[in-house]
């Protein structure tokens, strides 16, 4: 791992857990739930390396680690469903760096943890950055975090089929308007059904959460990734000359449905980066992270790299 902080991730080898580096020998260590409970609340992410685990013997040890594996419903980024609630990391392209988020922060609901595992590492690059968000919210400056307290406004533009990013139907996993609107109306959403048959979907939600335990108060929300600003200025410039905000895929204000400036944005996409510690790929690796206490993201990769990963509430 490559150290750009004073915190890191806690790595586990089968010496450290005093088992055998098999994959029997990870179960051994990971059968104590309690164990690992209070391990991921005090590292906030722990990496399991060295103990063979291949795609035939990771079901079993992301029961152990995942109590309760969700599907990810109302996921705003790209994967592939190959398993039991099991998906690739973010489909986007290898040149690309991913920005530091909380899955699915923009949500009414998250998952408690993320769990990774490299099914193919990299040829070259590929890290995943965690960031500690208590340390990513110190980072920003005082006015920044004061325009964010009131919350922000996230706006998703769904299209129905065909369209820029997602239809609602990957979005929801399912064809069913019905069970669509089933799941919003516990959401505090408000939607509509648009009339070229995609959804907008409109959310308020808070810029900062405490977590449930610990009681820290982290930054956790996605204002960055859902602004133009923080792709770039070509990028930005590209997407405003094709549609204007309000049918952008993905767009974001202030709660108060004011504009969210270009500065602040850039800011808290560049602090988190900066905050992250690199946790770099070897073929067999675990990562499990507690998804309040830890943003994540992706660095640049050439080769076949191959990162599945699944959650839990």
């Amino acid at each position: 791992m490559n150290r750009q902080s004073d915190w890191q991730p806690l790595e586990i080898t089968a010496e450290s857990a005093g088992v055998p580096a098999t994959p029997a020998g990870l179960m051994e260590f990971i059968s104590d739930s309690g164990r690992i409970d209070e391990m991921l609340v005090r590292e906030k992410a722990l990496v399991f390396r060295g103990f063979g685990v291949d795609t035939d013997t990771l079901d079993p040890v992301m029961d152990g680690l995942l109590p309760n594996r969700l599907a990810y419903v109302h996921g705003n980024s790209p994967r592939t469903k190959v398993g039991s609630n099991v998906y690739t990391s973010t489909e986007y392209p290898s040149e690309l760096t991913i920005s530091m988020h909380n899955e699915l922060s923009y949500a009414h609901a998250w998952p408690s943890r993320l769990l990774f595992f490299a099914a193919q590492e990299p040829t070259t690059g590929g890290a995943t950055p965690v960031v500690d968000g208590v340390a990513w919210l110190e980072g920003l400056a005082p006015e920044v975090r004061e325009a964010f307290a009131g919350g922000v406004r996230y706006v998703q533009n769904l299209h129905g089929g065909r369209g820029l990013g997602k239809s609602w139907q990957d979005t929801f996993e399912t064809s069913d308007r019905g069970e669509v609107e089933t799941f919003l109306k516990g959401t505090e959403a408000e939607w509509e059904w648009l009339r070229d048959g995609g959804l907008r979907v409109t959310q308020v939600r808070p810029s900062t959460v405490r977590h449930p335990v610990t009681g820290v108060e982290v930054w956790f929300n996605q204002s960055d990734q859902w602004h133009p600003a923080a792709l770039g200025d070509d990028m930005a410039a590209e997407l405003a000359q094709i549609l204007p905000e309000e049918e952008l895929p993905q767009s974001v204000r202030f709660a108060d449905g004011s504009p969210i400036p270009d500065e602040y944005v850039v800011q808290v996409r560049d602090k988190g980066l900066e905050a992250a510690v690199d946790v770099d790929w070897h073929t067999g690796d675990l990562l499990l992270i507690d998804n309040v206490l830890v943003g994540h993201g992706r660095r640049p990769f050439t080769g076949p790299r191959r990162i599945l990963v699944a959650m839990s509430d």
